[in-house]
């Protein structure tokens, strides 16, 4: 089963890169601009492919990723959610910066890679630059360990106590969304509740908790109709007993 698993891989993969000689770079940035994700809720969002084809998908059932870009608009957060549709972690992340951005969808997981390095932009110094890596595209794009304030090659760059969260819950049955839009107002309650209150919680996720507060429910009172109509059940009940 494994090996079918890496027989499909790289049979996309050759398949990937064919296409790639036939799409320059121009023409991709075009469709990549075409394809959107716009949340509706929790767990829905509305997509938009490159080829103009639109649909609604709930992910309720299944552990998915969602980032919220860097960029105006958005969030620039990473959210774990559980098959539950529990948000569970949120952290700052920074992504694809000015003619490299970060390309909008709804992908699976390809697969994960504890240490790597780019082939295209490879540290002078040697060291690893794209550790702790969850793979979206063939064409190089994942999130991984980085510098969160620092704007990528079109990656999605998280730090390391969020990289590793992530690389050690997430697997091939994980979805990764990626979306221009924000996320934070249909999390907020999940939030507030496992504690990103507390100082150590991103600045942006406090923010938006001050200015936007949990509010509190009322204690619904029976009016004087409902109380007597209670009252007159609760007699009938005695009744029949």
């Amino acid at each position: 089963m494994q090996v079918m698993k890496v027989l499909m891989l790289i049979l996309g993969l050759t398949l990937f890169l064919s296409a790639e000689d036939t799409v320059s770079k121009t023409e991709q940035k075009k469709l990549d601009r075409k394809s959107k994700v716009k949340p509706l809720g929790k767990t829905k969002f509305w997509v938009t492919r490159d080829s103009g084809e639109s649909y609604e998908m709930n992910l309720l059932g299944k552990n998915f990723i969602v980032v919220s870009l860097r960029e105006k608009g958005a969030d620039g957060l990473v959210y774990a959610i559980d098959k539950d549709g529990l948000v569970w972690w949120a952290e700052n992340i920074s992504s694809g910066a000015m003619g490299h951005e970060t390309p909008s969808s709804i992908y699976p997981m390809l697969f994960k890679k504890k240490e790597h390095m780019s082939a295209q932009y490879a540290n002078s110094n040697g060291r690893n630059n794209m550790d702790l890596s969850l793979w979206f595209t063939y064409r190089g794009h994942a999130i991984h360990l980085g510098n969160p304030n620092k704007a990528s090659h079109g990656c999605v760059h998280v730090g390391r106590k969020g990289a590793e969260a992530l690389f050690d819950w997430a697997n091939t049955e994980t979805k990764i969304v990626i979306t221009r839009e924000r996320y934070l107002p249909f999390v907020r309650e999940d939030l507030a509740k496992v504690g990103y209150r507390a100082s150590d919680a991103p600045k942006r996720i406090q923010k938006y908790l001050k200015a936007n507060p949990l509010q509190k429910k009322e204690p619904v009172v029976p009016s004087a109709v409902e109380q007597n109509s209670s009252k007159a059940a609760d007699s009938h009940a005695k009744d029949m007993f």
